[in-house]
Parts: structure tokens; C-alpha cells; sequence
């Protein structure tokens, strides 16, 4: 029998109410209490919005990442260019504040890859999905004559996330935000090298 929530409202609401709480503590560090806490409501409201806590902490994770989607949007759309679109992403994740509890991908990625498959489904679909942004504005940027024809986008693109998301991951973990910075600044270096003059 298909799980119907009572309210949608409801549902709606405990996800906001635990997003945030999801993306810095975790799936394994967020209890049933931390989700009454947040949301003000019983045991019994969460449960018959979702049907368990991972229902909840999937929900919340797809709600973190449309936000962090829609901010880099804003961010990316602002600029005219590939190569303009491609240092909007910079520009926005050298913000440490960027989302409550910093990148959700890369924070449900690291703990999810051994212990919550359907968690690390989510995170790798958005990695693939950013992947993809980038291999098309490389590829708008070839077209237009602003990165060189015998790019590979498919490396570039890779190598772009991983230095970004690594930025993220040594910046916080070191709480040094010129770490951030100056890897983010080595990017902006790698991609210049792309660019036709």
C-alpha cells in the first residue's frame, strides 16, 4: 500500500523545519528528538507526514539542493558569458555562507557513500547534474569562440567540481576560509588556460 502524508502543508513545513538541520548534523547524527525539536511537533505529525526518518532526510536533502540550485542560478544567469557564467559559480562558492551547513552534496556524499544508499543516489545525481551545467557552458564557450575547440569538456568540467567541491571540503574542515580562496583563485587559473586570447 502506497504511503499517503496526512498533510502536505505539514509535510512541507517539517521539511524546511529540518533541512538545515539535515545538512550540518547528518542522517546518523539527526535523531527522532532533534526532528520533534526542530519542528515543534510529535513524533506522531513527522510519522504521518513521511514514513520514517530517512523519508524525512531524503526529502530534506532534495530541498537543500533545489535552494543551493536556485541560488547559483541567480548567481550564474547574471553573467553573459561562458567564461563570466563559469567564475559566477567561483564567485558564489567562495561565499562560505552559501547554504546553512555549507554544500549538501558534498556533505550527504561523505557520509552516505558506505551507510545510505538512496542518500548517495541523491548526492551523486547532483553531482552528475552539475557536471553536466558545466560541460554545457564549456561547450557554449567553444562554440562562441571564447574556450579553446580542442577542450575536453568532459575532464574540465570533472576537474572544476572536484577542485571546488575540495576547496569546501579543506576550507571547513580546517575552518580557514583563505584555503577556500586560494583554491578557488587556482580554478579561476585553470580555466584562463582554456580561454582563447
Amino acid at each position: 500500500m502506497k504511503f499517503v502524508p496526512r498533510s502536505e502543508a505539514t509535510r512541507d513545513f517539517i521539511i524546511k523545519a529540518t533541512a538545515e538541520l539535515f545538512n550540518k548534523q547528518g542522517y546518523a547524527g539527526t535523531s527522532i528528538t532533534d526532528l520533534e525539536k526542530a519542528t515543534k511537533l510529535t513524533k506522531g505529525s513527522i510519522y504521518g507526514n513521511f514514513e520514517n526518518k530517512e523519508q524525512v532526510a531524503i526529502a530534506a536533502f532534495d530541498y537543500n539542493l533545489a535552494m543551493l540550485r536556485k541560488k547559483i542560478r541567480i548567481a550564474v544567469d547574471a553573467a553573459t558569458t561562458a567564461k563570466g557564467k563559469l567564475m559566477a559559480y567561483l564567485q558564489f562558492y567562495n561565499n562560505p555562507q552559501m547554504l546553512g551547513g555549507g554544500c549538501p552534496i558534498q556533505n550527504t556524499g561523505v557520509e552516505a557513500d558506505d551507510t545510505h544508499e538512496g542518500l548517495r543516489q541523491r548526492a551523486a545525481e547532483g553531482i552528475i547534474s552539475f557536471k553536466g551545467n558545466v560541460v554545457q557552458l564549456l561547450h557554449k564557450g567553444v562554440e562562441a569562440g571564447e574556450f579553446r575547440k580542442d577542450v575536453d569538456t568532459e575532464k574540465v568540467a570533472l576537474t572544476f567540481i572536484a577542485m571546488i567541491e575540495g576547496a569546501i571540503l579543506i576550507s571547513r574542515t580546517t575552518q580557514d576560509h583563505s584555503a577556500l580562496k586560494t583554491i578557488l583563485e587556482s580554478v579561476h587559473q585553470y580555466i584562463e588556460q582554456i580561454c582563447l586570447p
